[in-house]
């Protein structure tokens, strides 16, 4: 059943289904395409922490070590930020692994973090 519906973007009465949200196809790209835009914007930001610390990390772990235990400040003053990670795993023993891709790093004492390369 056609039931009067308000657009979701210019407020116009218009009839349709129920679940009809805008009154043209015009008014449902406008919303789709700026939707779109500051998703995009969030993403990028996000993105580029994720590889800067990803960068940071393996500028400190090098090319040949699998893991190295470093001072927090290291981190800290290199402009790591510890909230942005990919993804984390929680081992036996308890102790959380925040990954940035392929690395990890884990709070190993208030002072320390040591750093992990992932197993291919």
């Amino acid at each position: 059943m056609k039931s009067q519906r308000k657009c979701k973007i210019c407020s116009t009465f218009f009839l349709g289904r129920k679940d009809k949200l805008f009154c043209s196809v015009r008014c449902k790209n406008y919303y789709h395409t700026n939707l779109r835009k500051v998703t995009n914007n969030v993403s990028i930001s996000i993105d580029r922490f994720l590889h800067r610390n990803r960068s940071i990390l393996l500028e400190i772990l090098g090319k040949n070590k699998v893991q190295i235990k470093v001072s927090r400040t290291v981190l800290e003053q290199k402009k790591f930020r510890f909230k942005y990670h990919t993804h984390y795993h929680i081992n036996s023993k308890g102790k959380m692994y925040h990954y940035v891709y392929d690395l990890s790093w884990m709070q190993f004492s208030d002072d320390q973090i040591l750093i992990n390369r992932a197993k291919s």
